[in-house]
């Protein structure tokens, strides 16, 4: 008798545990994703070996907006999430000159920004620069997305507009360090 209870007991704690290790499963894969930031792009909003939370269920019903930060996938390596912020969307014009972003005609505020001036890549980096002429009208279904650290982030200026069907998530917050843990 006692036995029987003890296996029941254990049979219990077993279901509880695959039900709980299911549920965390199908919510890392449908709504929250934890990500690593391994560069220096995002500074000063995101440092280097700072880890964090996206939630992966807004896209689907409505469009990413300038000033999300948000993870995508790497147009140029399958496979690898990149973390940028989105700057301007479908049918909006994209220009960069005297180190500054305009969106439409207008000069963009950028508090976040990494103090450096905002150059064009075929400026700095030629060798890198995509096929992207200024002013750049983004495509539809697409989002121009940058590196909150100008002058060390290879992002739309590199590889052009990013299809929004490859963005995997909305960043929330950082929680590692727990010392720095913030919302974004």
């Amino acid at each position: 008798m006692r036995e029987e209870r003890r296996d029941a007991g254990a049979l219990s704690w077993a279901k509880s545990f695959v039900v709980a290790l299911v549920a965390v499963a199908l919510l890392r894969a449908f709504v929250f994703g934890v990500y690593y930031v391994p560069s220096g792009s995002m500074l000063d909003t995101i440092r280097q070996g700072d880890q964090l939370v996206g939630e992966k269920v807004s896209y689907r019903f409505v469009s990413p907006r300038p000033g999300d930060v948000v993870t995508f996938d790497d147009p140029e390596d399958p496979g690898t999430t990149l973390i940028k912020r989105v700057v301007a969307t479908a049918g909006q014009t994209v220009d960069i000159h005297d180190g500054k972003v305009y969106v439409d005609g207008v000069e963009q505020v950028e508090d976040y920004v990494e103090g450096r001036p905002t150059l064009p890549l075929d400026r700095h980096a030629p060798a890198l620069a995509a096929d992207v002429s200024y002013p750049y009208i983004v495509p539809g279904d697409r989002v121009w997305v940058m590196g909150d650290n100008r002058t060390n982030s290879l992002d739309s200026r590199y590889f052009g507009a990013v299809s929004v069907s490859s963005i995997t998530s909305r960043a929330l917050f950082i929680y590692w360090p727990f010392a720095d843990a913030r919302g974004l």
